[in-house]
């Protein structure tokens, strides 16, 4: 059975809109805005790419992702590794032709037969719509935070406000940052 990370950049009142500068947001960039670089907070991100066997995301990160990840030298590692797209709308003729093996999974049931395949880890980047779905069908095991101490009111949500039953963390890994930055790994507890 595959392990399902889900991977976030997270204000501290729960929002992941736009935290690169995708437009359509009115706090687009939030994670570059008034915020110190500090390198070694941001040490989990190479890590995953090392430790991740496959990549996962939304048709709407994908569309943002694909035009511009591929070129990118931050990013080489994501670029051999097979890629899924959960969409019931992306066709076939909107992959990219330069990014490797990329497949559509069509619903939720789809990812969780992917789960059940040998293979490593499959993280899941941006993709606030598909996050809420995974963690809502309990397909989640892993999420990997790094929060930011901004609050930022309106935005997609990482969680979603489904009233359902409590969902236990274990935190696992911790570290907080001179920026105020702060890492929370946690396992869902099944």
């Amino acid at each position: 059975m595959r392990t399902l990370i889900s991977t976030a950049f997270v204000s501290l009142d729960g929002v992941v809109e736009a935290p690169g500068g995708e437009s359509g947001y009115r706090n687009a960039g939030w994670t570059f805005k008034d915020i110190e670089f500090v390198p070694e907070a941001f040490e989990i991100k190479g890590r995953e790419q090392q430790e991740a066997a496959a990549l996962m995301m939304g048709r709407v990160s994908y569309e943002a992702f694909s035009p511009v990840w591929p070129d990118m030298a931050e990013f080489t590692d994501y670029k051999s590794m097979p890629k899924y797209v959960v969409s019931t709308t992306l066709a076939e003729d909107g992959l990219v032709s330069n990014w490797g093996e990329t497949t559509i999974l069509r619903s939720l049931d789809e990812v969780a037969a992917l789960k059940e395949t040998e293979g490593g880890p499959i993280i899941v980047h941006g993709s606030a719509t598909l996050n809420r779905a995974l963690s809502d069908a309990g397909l989640i095991d892993r999420y990997h935070l790094l929060v930011f101490p901004l609050l930022l009111g309106a935005g997609k949500r990482l969680f979603s406000d489904t009233d359902k039953d409590t969902q236990k963390l274990k935190l696992v890994e911790h570290e907080a940052y001179s920026n105020g930055l702060q890492k929370n790994v946690f396992d869902v507890v099944h």
